[in-house]
């Protein structure tokens, strides 16, 4: 097991930069092979954080992404009817000149085992068959229905899926569990006691410089702070979605492709669509605010 410090180190090696307390997060829900729940805002790197840990151990990332009306048979699994039914055509004998046997009950609960079965993500997650741990990230729960948290209560707390008609299946290797929230709902207490809590906030001046550093090389350092410098004065703004870091990647990237020197009002005017997702917010933005912005940050 990698120390916290290591595991800080390797993710960044990787370019996933955290601070202390979300390292030692990851790090203690690993260690205590406990699901790690992240809540804050769209793009400051909840879900990629799943990704990174599917990366830094080698193995396979499951993926639930949430929604509305998702329920047990989309998420953990359901009986392959199809195929049931073929099995049980199959079973029946006809006898010369008269009507097909009906097969008996033994015959009908055969079809009630593991080989029937669509594994779906959670079930997928805690396949027994599996040489070794994935990282399931059950991403948004938050935009699920509120019923849809008790099917997670019993894998989150035991690893574990009990199926009425086949009894109870219990994951070989425990998987790295990673439950995103943005928070456009409260989550139940029941689930967030099976977990270890952290919120992610937007990262400082210092860290999405590097950040920015090292995903977009090609832009001149000068120019990297200005980018920074603007974004993080717009968050303080009153806007329908605040742009995250994958934003202010994109944003950056965009700069480095226009060729200028300067970051001047008429390229941020022209570019506002890259850290800006609703209309109302870019014509906000765009113009006098967005000059006192560069004026501020500079």
């Amino acid at each position: 097991m990698l120390s916290r410090q290591a595991l800080a180190d390797q993710l960044a090696a990787r370019g996933y930069l955290m601070d202390d307390a979300l390292a030692m997060s990851v790090f203690l829900a690993l260690r205590m092979q406990r699901p790690l729940f992240l809540e804050g805002a769209p793009g400051v790197g909840k879900t990629l954080l799943a990704t990174m840990l599917a990366q830094l151990f080698e193995t396979r990332l499951i993926r639930l992404q949430c929604y509305e009306g998702l329920d047990l048979a989309q998420a953990a699994y359901e009986w392959n009817y199809p195929r049931q039914l073929l099995a049980l055509q199959a079973q029946r004998r006809p006898e010369a000149g008269g009507p097909a046997d009906q097969p008996g009950t033994e015959a009908t609960d055969d079809l009630y085992r593991e080989a029937f079965l669509l594994k779906r993500p959670l079930l997928q997650a805690i396949d027994a068959a599996a040489e070794r741990a994935p990282v399931l990230l059950i991403d948004e729960i938050d935009r699920a229905d509120e019923e849809f948290e008790s099917f997670l209560l019993e894998l989150l707390g035991d690893f574990q899926i009990t199926i009425p008609e086949l009894g109870t299946l219990t994951a070989r290797h425990r998987p790295i569990v990673v439950l995103t929230s943005n928070r456009t709902r409260d989550v139940h207490d029941a689930l967030k006691r099976r977990c270890l809590y952290h919120w992610i906030d937007y990262p400082t001046l210092a860290t999405e410089l590097e950040i920015v550093r090292r995903k977009v090389p090609a832009l001149a350092e000068h120019l990297r702070r200005r980018v920074v410098a603007f974004v993080q004065r717009l968050r303080r703004e009153d806007l329908s979605k605040l742009p995250g870091v994958a934003e202010t990647v994109d944003w950056a990237e965009a700069i480095s492709h226009v060729g200028g020197e300067t970051l001047d009002p008429p390229t941020v005017d022209a570019t506002l669509g890259l850290l800006l997702k609703y209309h109302d917010d870019i014509e906000r933005v765009r113009g006098p605010l967005a000059l006192q912005l560069l004026a501020e940050s500079a």
